[in-house]
């Protein structure tokens, strides 16, 4: 991604994450990136593609972080509790991000589905690492579905917790460790 493309992304999911999506124009991307409305069109033809480019990118991100740490471990606990570091972490890091994808969960537009689409794709990931660790007994036995929505509820509840105060990523990952983790853990 050129200099340019990268401002106006940026700046983009600053202001959708700070304004909201439709109260956000154009005319103030392209003044707060500083650039002519022909030089954004040039890289994004609207701002639903801005909007899009931004959800794609993003949970790339997320996937594929997600993908690279799990795929070396044996251990299904192990693989819940990389998932939730790497959730801490892209709250830590990339919080206009989750606040977007977060605020435009609801609703029944396009952009509400494809956020929705995503969500519900990676909660899936999710629960197959929860319904396999469950099957070989590593996990405890529960519903695979409402795990992972809690395991993905992690999310909100970091960004909430960002909110009041800073994060301190190990400490709040050991916090989530001994609630959540230490309650999927099958001790037979």
């Amino acid at each position: 991604m050129n200099k340019t493309k990268r401002k106006i992304f940026e700046t983009s999911m600053k202001l959708f994450a700070e304004k909201g999506y439709d109260a956000t124009s154009i005319e103030e991307i392209t003044a707060t990136v500083g650039v002519a409305k022909g030089t954004l069109y040039y890289h994004f033809s609207s701002k639903e593609e801005i909007f899009n480019f931004l959800i794609e990118e993003g949970v790339k991100l997320l996937q594929n972080s997600i993908d690279i740490k799990t795929v070396k471990l044996e251990n299904y606990i192990d693989k819940l509790k990389a998932i939730i570091l790497i959730q801490i972490k892209i709250v830590n890091k990339y919080e206009d991000f989750i606040t977007i994808l977060l605020s435009q969960f609801y609703g029944k537009e396009a952009r509400n589905k494809k956020c929705q689409k995503h969500i519900y794709e990676y909660i899936g990931k999710i629960e197959k690492i929860v319904e396999e660790g469950i099957n070989i007994g590593q996990i405890k036995k529960g519903n695979p579905s409402v795990i992972a929505s809690e395991i993905y509820a992690l999310i909100a509840s970091t960004l909430v917790y960002k909110l009041k105060s800073e994060i301190d990523v190990i400490k709040l990952y050991k916090e989530f460790e001994n609630t959540i983790i230490e309650g999927l853990r099958n001790n037979k």
